[in-house]
């Protein structure tokens, strides 16, 4: 990772700017080309470096519902459960906590129904039950991690 690396991962924490050309705007402000700053984008994808590049969207302003919901997975099959998560579309990630609760993850669904058949639907694949832990208000945090 280079120093363009850096200022470009900065910058996007930051949100694209809402303009008919926001790469453009990006690349006069790092000193560079939108076509460089977008392959680069992508190589930090490929590499791992990022995992995620994508808008954040207020489901439920959307008419849809998410939750945050934990699992208590035995460590014999902890990959192969967040295997199953993963491969589901409801499933926006997962991670391991050193909890009794080990395994975390968010669901975002279509609506409040699809939710409860989702967390029924994992506790039918895995066999193991759910913690279901819903929001109960929001908060807006502005996170940056410079690099």
């Amino acid at each position: 990772m280079d120093e363009l690396d850096r200022r470009l991962i900065n910058r996007l924490q930051l949100g694209l700017p809402l303009v008919p050309q926001p790469w453009q705007v990006l690349a006069e402000e790092l000193g560079s080309s939108s076509q460089q700053l977008r392959e680069r984008l992508q190589r930090l994808l490929d590499d791992g470096t990022l995992t995620r590049f994508g808008p954040m969207f207020d489901i439920e302003r959307l008419g849809g519902a998410f939750t945050l919901a934990a699992l208590t997975v035995p460590e014999a099959r902890f990959e192969a459960v967040a295997a199953e998560l993963a491969a589901m579309p409801e499933v926006a990630h997962n991670y391991r906590r050193e909890h009794p609760f080990n395994m975390w993850f968010v669901l975002g669904c279509a609506s409040l129904e699809h939710l409860d058949q989702t967390l029924q639907r994992i506790q039918q694949r895995t066999g193991l039950t759910p913690l279901n832990l819903p929001k109960e208000e929001t908060y807006h945090v502005g996170l940056y991690f410079p690099v």
